[in-house]
């Protein structure tokens, strides 16, 4: 809050409101002036590390190493603190220690033969670690994050001052009754997840968590319990908010791309969210169907019966068809989408199997549509109401998905302004000559900063609306635009073909025009206006997206416009590695700059433990400033630099007597 300053002084009548308030938490001029003493300090330490990850689509198992390697920090800070007094070997067990420390001990406990000596020597190093990756944060932060059980014993610990004989032997002394009474192992785990933590300050999430992968569940899980996380909300994401909230349409693509991807397990072993309506509808209506389109796709790894996999393909061509409906109702709700070019069902022509497309005619390559009456055909059929009824049900009750999405809610946005960099998923809406697209939301105009704004204010409208039944449906059928429309800024192209690249041959017609921002990418004045419209410095500031995969394997560089923009989507999932060549970047923002990261293929979690097998990744400097950020140089910096100005209001009116310190 800004409040006013020394000179305003004579005015400080109107505001004692608020001086009161903050006087009922600093009571006397000796706490002002020791807050003011504190923040003042804290402006001056080195800014904190902040991690960018992006399009993690369900890859759980890189994702989570990614998260406790911290994209090769914590060997950084191995090879800091030990340089060439450990061998390379020893600094990899090290390191993979930290990241697995259950599941590394026990490996240990069976191998080694003087247990105690190990305990010994790795309390040390861990320590010493530990020392190194704290000595940025103030003793207050660092107290806040430690473990319980351990805080006294980390705390005396982490500011052993070596070389003080003083001392030298109550820290001994510390370690060996840590051995002696057995607790070396939960201390271990303690101060490995300790470091973890203070590694990386900030995480940041730009989009896509959920699809594709089998573990969007586990990720959620994760990221909740994680100590500071932000997260920009990807579009398919912003499909299983939607479906969380009821929205049909949602619901039905939600559910066709787990068939797609042979990933039904995260609806019914993730939410349990109940299948079977879905399998004996689909199994009555295309039993003689052999739903060849619709064979799932899945990685080699996995094995499924080929009765399995008919199951699925029938269940996938049900929930398709299903969902082809759905979104022809609410394109004709909804005509401020401009979505008429995607009514396709009443195009065609159900006698000779054909369909008709911007004039041309093109033959069917599946004409079995049994749920489809060709006079009505957005109507459902009876029985796939009654279905959608029960599948919604079994979305909007489910517990752990509610809870999930609401966090979603509550730790993301639409986009971000965090440190002079701009985060969203995919793009602004632009015109072909790069000025920002005007859009219709709600009957009025919106474009730039100001449609994301509308943008998320809808959407939220959509999951928290229950009183206003027509506000909420509105959001609703928004969430379905957000993932799926021509002007939606995590979608960013004309369309999305899924009824072609499922009936037509003719790859033609599954061209999805992306908008105009991802031709301009490379264009500073582009990248300029955008930093513009967010209210951001030109020539401090970054735009990080994901969305759509760098392609690497062709000479594509997540570089764009001199380094104004940065795109870390490399194909953290598995489906687009074969197209990208990769395994996804991550971003590192730390006092001293931005560090790309890009990563090799993730063999496995139980390959990581076992062989001390990491990531093989390669880092590419950014930038590198030539002094070092501070605190003050950051966001939370204004925030502390305001409140100093507010505590310095507060002192000067406890000293002219218009407040009274407390007791």
């Amino acid at each position: 809050m800004a409040f006013l300053g020394e000179s305003c002084i004579e005015d400080i009548n109107s505001d004692l409101r608020y001086l009161n308030l903050l006087a009922n938490r600093y009571p006397t001029i000796s706490s002002a002036t020791t807050e003011i003493i504190n923040l003042q300090a804290i402006l001056n330490l080195p800014k904190g590390t902040e991690h960018f990850l992006t399009d993690i689509h369900g890859e759980y198992e890189p994702f989570v190493h990614v998260l406790k390697n911290a994209s090769g920090v914590i060997k950084r800070k191995i090879n800091d603190v030990f340089g060439n007094s450990l061998r390379s070997s020893e600094k990899k067990s090290l390191a993979t220690l930290i990241y697995y420390p259950e599941q590394k001990l026990e490996i240990v406990l069976k191998e080694e033969e003087n247990i105690d000596d190990w305990y010994r020597i790795t309390l040390y190093r861990l320590i010493a670690i530990c020392r190194h990756v704290s000595s940025k944060y103030t003793r207050s932060k660092v107290r806040k994050a430690l473990p319980t059980d351990f805080s006294y014993i980390i705390e005396e610990l982490l500011h052993e001052q070596p070389g003080r004989e003083d001392k030298e032997e109550y820290y001994e002394e510390i370690i060996q009754t840590i051995i002696s009474i057995d607790r070396a192992r939960e201390f271990i785990i303690a101060i490995s997840k300790l470091i973890q933590r203070l590694v990386i300050d900030r995480l940041h999430i730009i989009g896509d968590i959920y699809d594709r992968g089998p573990g969007a569940h586990i990720i959620l899980d994760t990221l909740i319990n994680y100590h500071s996380v932000d997260i920009q909300w990807g579009n398919h994401d912003i499909l299983w908010m939607g479906a969380a909230a009821g929205s049909e349409v949602c619901i039905a693509n939600v559910i066709r791309i787990c068939a797609r991807y042979a990933n039904l397990d995260t609806l019914e072993d993730g939410y349990g969210i109940n299948m079977l309506p879905l399998a004996t509808f689909a199994l009555e209506c295309y039993k003689k169907d052999p739903c060849n389109n619709f064979k799932p796709k899945f990685d080699s790894e996995n094995e499924y019966s080929v009765t399995e996999q008919e199951l699925i393909a029938r269940m996938h061509k049900a929930i398709a068809i299903i969902q082809f409906k759905l979104e022809g109702e609410v394109i004709k709700r909804r005509p401020d989408f401009n979505m008429d070019h995607r009514l396709l069902l009443n195009k065609i022509n159900y006698d000779d199997g054909t369909i008709e497309l911007d004039g041309k005619v093109y033959k069917l390559n599946d004409t079995s549509f049994p749920t489809i009456d060709k006079k009505n055909p957005y109507k459902l059929t009876k029985e796939e109401k009654e279905l959608i009824e029960k599948l919604k049900s079994s979305f909007v009750n489910s517990e752990k998905l509610q809870r999930h999405i609401r966090f979603l809610f509550t730790a993301g946005s639409i986009y971000l302004k965090y440190n002079s960099n701009l985060m969203f998923h995919g793009c602004i809406p632009l015109n072909e000559d790069g000025t920002f697209r005007e859009v219709i939301v709600k009957g009025k105009k919106f474009k730039g900063k100001g449609l994301l704004d509308e943008a998320e204010k809808v959407c939220r409208e959509g999951y928290f609306y229950e009183n206003n039944k027509e506000a909420k449906l509105y959001g609703m059928d928004y969430m379905w635009y957000q993932w799926t429309g021509p002007n939606s800024s995590l979608f960013g192209k004309d369309r999305m073909t899924t009824f072609e690249r499922y009936f037509i041959d003719d790859k033609n017609t599954h061209k999805e025009a992306k908008n105009t921002y991802y031709k301009l990418r490379d264009d500073e004045n582009m990248c300029n206006n955008v930093l513009k419209e967010f209210g951001l410095d030109v020539e401090s500031s970054h735009i990080i997206n994901g969305h759509i995969p760098v392609e690497r394997k062709k000479g594509e560089s997540p570089i764009k416009a001199n380094g104004k923009l940065l795109v870390i989507d490399g194909g953290f999932s598995k489906a687009y590695q074969g197209k990208t060549g990769m395994a996804g970047y991550t971003l590192i923002y730390n006092s001293f700059g931005l560090q790309l990261i890009s990563h090799e293929p993730f063999k496995s979690t139980e390959s990581a433990i076992k062989e001390e097998s990491d990531i093989l990744s390669s880092t590419m400097v950014l930038e590198r400033v030539v002094q070092r950020k501070r605190v003050e140089d950051t966001d939370v910096g204004q925030e502390l630099m305001t409140r100093i100005k507010d505590l310095k209001v507060l002192l000067s009116a406890y000293r002219k007597g218009l407040i009274k310190e407390k007791k």
